[in-house]
């Protein structure tokens, strides 16, 4: 898949929904959400990239978002799962046929069980460190119970072919053309940024690969606050910094045909929310 190729999916023909599936209020931390992407395709139904929180989190907090709900703080409303907001677009839960996942932390994960009867798509790396073999601090940090229903799991493994300076992208063509994988670890052991062709262009997901706007454009602060968060959830600390550069340098680029964005940044989300 060559850089070039961008074009080469046209038969592509995708609308993308942008959805805030669950604001948080961190001490100290201006207002965050979760990015959700709800993709519709000609063949493949409904598609998410990402489920931000679910009726289950709300019904449950304690057992299912465990400690960490005190430091991300979720507001935790009805109105704001993907189940619900997919509901008022006039769709059923079950047209959602697939499910893409950057990574498995519970506030991108909670609508899972929203949806059972789909497939859910993960890189096998992630589906390692969350499911299969966790280490102690990976079984520490994920909430099994909102797995429990027992999903289907998709494993992408490593490889692919080039896409934008990324050496090992993968299109999910068993879900429809223009939807891409992108390993990005660093935050997890297995984190991926998730690219849709939308047609008139491709939004990149970049998940929890970076968390604040200003890591990308170098003049914006970030918040001391959510500096520190990155740091303390970072899986690879080093990793996290390489991907900060990599996705800096594709912001500078400005290609016209690119939007990029990640699952917390408010501003990034109200931005292309206001131009879709």
């Amino acid at each position: 898949m060559r850089d070039e190729d961008r074009r080469g999916w046209d038969d592509a023909r995708v609308k993308v929904h942008h959805l805030n599936c669950g604001t948080m209020l961190p001490p100290a931390t201006p207002r965050l959400v979760c990015h959700v992407l709800l993709v519709e395709t000609e063949a493949g139904g409904l598609v998410l990239v990402d489920s931000g929180f679910g009726l289950g989190d709300i019904a449950a907090p304690g057992s299912r978002l465990g400690p960490a709900r005190h430091l991300i703080r979720p507001v935790l409303a009805a109105e704001e799962t993907a189940v619900r907001q997919v509901e008022r677009l006039g769709f059923r839960r079950d047209d959602v046929r697939h499910i893409v996942l950057t990574h498995f932390d519970s506030d991108h994960i909670g609508g899972l069980s929203d949806f059972p009867d789909a497939q859910v798509h993960v890189t096998a790396t992630e589906a390692l460190g969350a499911v299969h073999a966790p280490s102690r601090r990976e079984r520490q940090r994920y909430r099994p119970r909102q797995w429990a229903h027992g999903p289907e799991l998709v494993e992408h493994g490593p490889g692919g072919e080039q896409w934008r300076g990324f050496a090992a992208a993968t299109e999910l063509d068993a879900i429809a053309p223009g939807i891409v994988l992108l390993p990005l670890p660093g935050h997890t052991r297995g984190h991926a940024a998730v690219a849709v062709d939308a047609g008139d262009r491709w939004i990149l997901h970049a998940g929890d690969a970076f968390f604040h706007r200003g890591i990308l454009d170098g003049r914006t602060p970030v918040p001391r606050t959510l500096r520190a968060l990155e740091t303390l959830l970072a899986y690879d600390p080093e990793q996290v910094r390489d991907n900060h550069a990599r996705l800096a340098e594709l912001h500078r680029r400005a290609d016209p045909d690119l939007v990029l964005v990640n699952a917390h940044d408010p501003e990034l989300y109200d931005r292309v929310r206001e131009g879709a």
